[in-house]
């Protein structure tokens, strides 16, 4: 059974900066498309971003110019979060894009205060 592991969180000022990394136990590849969800408190879950093997990436407007979505050859996507504000805080989690619902793991805090 796929399981995606998020780790990376943290509490952070305004204007810091985080990466997270999500890495699958369970199997030894990552789907073709990848992306990274966001929770916050009493808010639907909502994609922020998703890249497709070769590069191509996609952006929520709420994260454009400030998050950046990579992968790398093995097997590991990661969110790069800069310039957070406090509307960033939420649980994060990663998930094939579109998601399964049988991979989502525990995500990963960001808590964005000062």
């Amino acid at each position: 059974q796929v399981q995606l592991v998020e780790s990376g969180g943290g509490l952070v000022q305004p204007g810091g900066s985080l990466r997270l990394s999500c890495a699958p136990s369970g199997t030894t590849f990552l789907p073709n498309a990848m992306g990274w969800y966001r929770q916050a408190p009493g808010k639907e879950r909502e994609l922020v971003a998703s890249i497709i093997r070769g590069g191509f990436t996609h952006y929520a407007d709420s994260v454009k110019g400030r998050f950046t979505i990579s992968r790398d050859n093995k097997n590991t996507a990661y969110l790069n979060m800069n310039s957070l504000k406090p509307e960033d805080t939420a649980v994060y989690y990663c998930n094939r894009d579109p998601p399964i619902s049988s991979w989502w793991g525990q995500g990963t805090q960001v808590t964005v205060s000062s």
